[in-house]
């Protein structure tokens, strides 16, 4: 009897192992925007590298996109916002599309929907221009951002009928305090 009982468990655990799940099909029925304030910069001039955290920060951002399908990543003209997403843009193979830090963030939301009808598109942004983004995406009240908020990411769903859903995470290391 439990020999029995030993073979039927290691004939169950062989073909257990064998087993795998397919992979999840892509959702081509919507559109996620990322949209994430640029990491940390060495000082308070016009244009900036970023420092060592937000180097890091701009490394864990890569990392949390991983496994994910981004069709496209954008960035202001700064070069903060562009080593910001240069990881996950390394990483997925992808070019970096340059937008106007000034455009109004409506014309820049309905831009971004029009050219992206499903997929993940990745936004790097500054903390005055980052809310009206989300907002215009997701047609919602967002929060201001802190000059000294780096860590959030707003991921905005929209579905095919033009509904959106907005979640608000945190990425890398938490900001500093003031």
């Amino acid at each position: 009897m439990r020999l029995s009982l030993l073979l039927a468990c290691s004939l169950l655990a062989a073909c257990t192992g064998a087993v795998r799940m397919a992979p999840a099909a892509a959702d081509t029925t919507t559109t996620t925007f990322i949209v994430v304030r640029h990491a940390e910069k060495v000082d308070a001039s016009r244009d900036p590298d970023l420092s060592p955290a937000g180097r890091a920060r701009a490394q864990a951002l890569a990392e949390s996109l991983e496994g994910r399908e981004l069709v496209a990543i954008h960035a202001t003209e700064f070069k903060r916002t562009g080593q910001t997403v240069a990881p996950t843009a390394s990483a997925h193979a992808l070019p970096v599309g340059t937008y106007a830090s000034t455009q109004a963030a409506a014309e820049f939301a309905a831009h971004l929907k029009a050219a992206h009808p499903r997929g993940i598109v990745l936004i790097a942004g500054h903390s005055n221009t980052v809310p009206g983004i989300v907002a215009a995406l997701c047609n919602c009240e967002t929060a201001p951002m802190a000059d000294h908020e780096y860590d959030r990411l707003s991921s905005i769903r929209v579905d095919a009928d033009g509904r959106a859903r907005l979640d608000v995470t945190r990425y890398g290391a938490a900001s500093p305090t003031p």
